[in-house]
């Protein structure tokens, strides 16, 4: 049988009875073997059921990173109940939105993030747990409580079953949510294993959020081959090169600024980090800091291209055997680029990235028009623009124009998002939001505003209000005023002739 045709929780059953005496999990504070680690899925899935949560519910996670985070995955694994993580980077509002579409009969909540429920009765999303050791919240039962041993046999899973629902970036204020199947995942991280060649020796540093696709098929593509997460609640690259020169690890996800930090961390180590069990770096980043990582350790950084709606990466490659691009489509996923009749643009033409394969979701949650649409002609549609060469390698071009999209830290953001929430400043006439490139994060967010007549805001006002309306990490890092916007013989705003001209 082929590692993904199992459950994911099948294969925790596996990892206990194969390796059950070698290291799971890992964190600052302690660790669990496979055996340990799926005794405790076991437990939190027998008090998952005793709080009534069956196959198809939803369990809405609001928290940072934690081995009890992971044990959630693999307990709603076992009762068939779907994973709905939650960006903790979002406000309330923007949390609101995503409890309202996947309409949870749990919540789980990270003491911290308790204001982002502000206003809203938790309770009417049924069990409201809390992760944490502070006093319990009113309404809340501590997540350790529901740790229970009695036997409670698995639900009747099928590896085609939705096992979590991943946010994507938010479309006119509307966060979808893409379904992923146990096949989804597996499939996704049997093609990691084998691509990059991860064994049961392999340690990966989980510090991406685990809300996060990378950060969830990582972590999944170790379990797969019996080796071991090391935990992070939040990142922090001091701590980070200590626990990965501690328990050896060598395998690191990045998206600017990760890796930089991590490598500035180490030469900056009172009692100097080595890094020397460090193999791969995977994600996206800067050439000059691609570089600093192979000068300074024996890592390979390894790129590709992917999306939530595709399980992580379709295509992958070593950035030192064809840079600049996202290296060749995996053994299971058929990657096109496409016209917009659906028909393959010739080679070194650039084209809509279309994907088909198991590896591609099964669909947006509770959306069936957007799903539709995005599989038109048979293929998922990524909304990306990309073009192969004569080698089969795959460039990334951008985003096609309707979807516009800016990548700030290993964040989506829509610019229609930002645009929409500093459109409610009375004194803002137009505006336009681009992203312009950024040696930290990659990209950085920059609004171009038009003002009526008379009126006047600083740069700090704008940010600070749109912080204010969305979730932080989306608010301008610049903001310049104009007399007037160009526009278009329509009269809409000409995005390209504002990119040419600001960014």
């Amino acid at each position: 049988m082929e590692l993904h045709e199992y459950t994911i929780y099948e294969l925790l059953q596996s990892n206990a009875h194969q390796k059950g005496d070698q290291l799971a999990v890992i964190s600052a504070e302690k660790s669990y073997t496979h055996a340990q680690f799926l005794e405790r899925v076991d437990q939190l899935a027998a008090g998952l059921a005793a709080q009534g949560i069956t196959k198809g519910d939803r369990l809405c996670i609001l928290a940072q990173n934690s081995i009890a985070y992971l044990e959630l995955y693999g307990a709603c694994a076992k009762t068939g109940a779907i994973s709905y993580p939650v960006n903790w980077r979002l406000s309330p509002a923007e949390v609101k939105g995503v409890l309202d579409l996947a309409d949870p009969q749990m919540i789980i909540v990270g003491m911290e993030h308790l204001p982002q429920l502000e206003g809203l009765d938790a309770t009417q999303f049924g069990v409201c747990a809390l992760i944490g050791d502070a006093k319990r919240a009113e309404g809340f039962i501590p997540l350790s409580d529901l740790y229970i041993s009695e036997i409670v046999e698995p639900a009747d899973v099928s590896n085609t079953d939705p096992f979590a629902i991943i946010s994507t970036a938010a479309v006119a204020g509307v966060a979808r949510g893409a379904v992923l199947t146990h096949k989804n995942l597996l499939t996704a991280g049997d093609q990691i294993v084998n691509a990059v060649g991860l064994t049961e020796t392999d340690r990966h540093l989980a510090a991406l959020p685990l809300f996060h696709i990378t950060g969830l098929g990582l972590s999944l593509a170790v379990m797969q081959v019996g080796g071991a997460n090391v935990v992070m609640e939040k990142f922090d690259p001091a701590q980070a090169v200590q626990l990965m020169d501690e328990h050896r690890v060598t395998l690191v996800a990045d998206f600017p600024p990760i890796l930089q930090m991590l490598l500035d961390a180490r030469q900056a180590a009172s009692a100097g980090a080595s890094l020397e069990s460090l193999k791969h770096v995977a994600g996206l980043d800067a050439p000059d800091t691609i570089q600093r990582l192979y000068a300074e350790t024996n890592a390979k950084f390894w790129t590709g291209f992917g999306q939530s709606e595709t399980s992580g990466l379709v295509t992958i490659g070593r950035v030192d055997e064809k840079p600049g691009s996202a290296g060749k489509p995996l053994p299971a996923a058929q990657v096109r680029c496409v016209n917009e009749a659906g028909q393959d643009v010739p080679v070194g033409q650039s084209g809509e990235i279309a994907v088909q394969g198991p590896l591609v979701f099964a669909g947006y949650w509770r959306d069936p028009d957007a799903t539709k649409f995005a599989s038109r002609h048979g293929w998922h549609h990524t909304g990306d623009v990309g073009k192969f060469d004569e080698e089969g390698y795959l460039y990334y071009v951008g985003r096609k124009p309707e979807k516009e999209l800016i990548k700030s830290g290993g964040e989506n953001i829509y610019p229609a998002e930002v645009e929409n929430a500093i459109a409610g400043m009375p004194a803002v006439a137009a505006v336009c939001v681009i992203g312009v490139p950024n040696e930290k994060w990659g990209e950085a967010v920059k609004a171009v505003i038009e003002l009526h007549p008379g009126q006047s805001l600083t740069p700090e006002d704008v940010s600070q209000y749109v912080a204010d309306q969305i979730a932080s990490y989306k608010k301008p890092r610049l903001v310049e005023f104009v007399d007037e916007l160009p526009r278009t013989e329509s009269g809409e705003i000409d995005r390209e002739a504002v990119k040419a001209a600001h960014a």
